[in-house]
């Protein structure tokens, strides 16, 4: 569904990928873990085009992306939660999710979405009117998620969404993640650095050292690899 070939990423002069290969099938989660400043971000940028690589190719159902402008991707289908959630601060819950939705005309489907969304997680149905910069860091979270529902992804990129959370809330959302997989075969890319975390959750695994792919395997072999666990689980 999602592959990317040998990509060479820089910022300026500095080389920040190093021929990158990930494949991403369709109806999986698939994780990236690695340390802080391994590339995990900088790999969600190159498929955005918001960091393009000097070379190498992005390959979505058989079509290359690499170049396309963002809006198109979103009508892809390629939809991304940022790390940091960067909601809209002085809209409303309302109007966050409204925004997820503006390239879609179907009011009848975008409202059938909306209440979807308050399902998952109903802390929004009683947030709908309040600004999104007054909610907590685990409702702008959700928040952050649910806006990007409303664009129907096929494929969601997830960067660092246990960033600065409770382990409580951290659990929820993650529980949420693999819902939305189940129900609605969302193709989910995982960039975490809670490795622990994010292999439960996922089916398979990548692990980035530098800016290069140093592992891949299923995420049940990750977990119980050595290496990993005493790189990225603490054991």
């Amino acid at each position: 569904m999602l592959k990317i070939n040998n990509i060479k990423t820089y910022y300026g002069n500095i080389q920040a990928l190093k021929d990158v290969t990930i494949e991403i099938k369709e109806g999986e989660i698939v994780a990236l873990i690695g340390a802080n400043g391994a590339g995990k971000t900088t790999t969600l940028m190159s498929i955005c085009g918001i960091t393009p690589p000097r070379s190498g190719e992005i390959i979505f159902d058989g079509d290359s992306i690499r170049g396309v402008a963002a809006d198109k991707l979103v009508q892809k289908g390629i939809i991304q939660v940022p790390e940091g959630r960067r909601i809209f601060p002085d809209l409303t819950v309302q109007e966050n999710l409204e925004m997820g939705a503006y390239l879609r005309k179907n009011k009848r489907l975008i409202q059938q979405d909306m209440n979807y969304v308050m399902t998952l997680f109903p802390i929004l149905e009683n947030r709908r009117n309040q600004l999104g910069g007054t909610l907590s860091g685990g409702e702008q979270q959700m928040l952050a998620i649910s806006r990007a529902l409303m664009a129907r992804p096929r494929v969601l990129l997830l960067d660092e969404p246990s960033l600065g959370l409770a382990p409580l809330i951290i659990k929820q959302i993650f529980e949420i993640v693999r819902k939305i997989n189940q129900e609605n075969n969302t193709t989910i890319f995982l960039v975490e650095q809670n490795a622990n975390q994010a292999l439960k959750l996922a089916d398979r695994g990548y692990v980035m050292e530098n800016g290069r792919i140093t592992l891949v395997d299923s995420a049940d072999n990750l977990l119980a690899n050595d290496d990993v666990r005493k790189a990225y689980l603490g054991i």
